[in-house]
């Protein structure tokens, strides 16, 4: 069933699991973690960032969404990582139910009236807002933006933010990247950062660029707070080093009937990891 983030957000954040958010990039990658979360009974987020939107299209949004209404568990349709009002408004005309206005690269204040603004719209339509404060890192030109080191999330400043925001939830900063972590670094969660945002928000909390992270870091997190858990270069990485994979094996293969269930069937693998990491199996019964 179609649903908004907020729906499926608040009831991981009474039951204390996390809901994987993977982005997609074409009806493939979709086919294979609806499939995958229907098995499993998990609820779902989808994530389609700005350039993943431009890439498929809004006819493609649209059989999303259609087959998001028949579909056996809750999945919310979220743009993830919208930059400006205007691509708000946009997500809200091809029917997305959740978005993600990312201000954290702005100054606190700037931050602050632009996530409100989209939230007093959004609150308007029945849409979900995520909003993001501290930034976490960027190591590659496809991830999205992020900062050359992590910028901690303030817990005083996520207080204000959310009391004067509205916003439905709260991506945080304890120690990630978009992309691969960097090899120089040693990837490590800020756990008591995370207690602590939690004990004094109550939001629904996000994790965005966990790829890298130890699982058993990330398993603690999505059962002290984090409720959605971003999920992109791990699946895709996963999807395209098979096809490389079945595309080496015959050169001559050229129907993506022949080429794409297999890679289909490892991303599937790679979702069911973070699923049961996550905490998020079985979860679909509670909706």
């Amino acid at each position: 069933m179609l649903t908004t983030g907020k729906a499926i957000l608040d009831v991981a954040n009474e039951h204390s699991f996390a809901v994987p958010a993977f982005n997609i990039s074409d009806w493939a990658m979709f086919k294979g973690v609806v499939e995958i979360s229907e098995q499993m009974n998990a609820p779902l987020i989808v994530a389609i960032h700005p350039d993943e939107v431009g890439h498929i299209g809004a006819a493609m949004v649209q059989g999303i969404i259609a087959r998001a209404h028949s579909a056996s568990i809750p999945i919310a349709i979220h743009w993830d990582h919208g930059a400006t009002y205007e691509q708000m408004l946009e997500a809200f005309q091809f029917g997305f139910t959740s978005v993600m206005i990312d201000g954290s690269l702005k100054p606190f204040e700037e931050n602050l009236a632009i996530t409100k603004k989209v939230t007093d719209s959004a609150h308007v339509l029945g849409v979900s807002v995520e909003g993001e404060l501290g930034t976490i890192g960027g190591n590659d030109s496809y991830a999205e933006a992020g900062a050359a080191e992590i910028i901690y999330t303030d817990p005083d400043d996520a207080v204000t933010f959310v009391e004067q925001t509205g916003v439905d939830s709260l991506a945080i900063a304890i120690g990630t990247f978009h992309g691969f972590y960097p090899s120089h670094l040693k990837p490590e969660l800020k756990l008591d950062l995370l207690k602590e945002i939690k004990s004094r928000v109550g939001i629904p909390l996000v994790l965005h660029g966990g790829s890298g992270n130890p699982d058993d870091e990330i398993r603690e997190a999505a059962r002290t707070g984090i409720n959605k858990i971003n999920i992109s270069t791990d699946i895709k990485v996963a999807y395209h080093d098979k096809m490389r994979e079945v595309l080496g094996v015959d050169s001559k293969l050229r129907e993506p009937n022949a080429i794409q269930p297999a890679c289909i069937d490892a991303l599937k693998v790679v979702a069911a990891q973070k699923i049961e990491l996550f905490g998020a199996e079985g979860k679909g019964s509670l909706f």
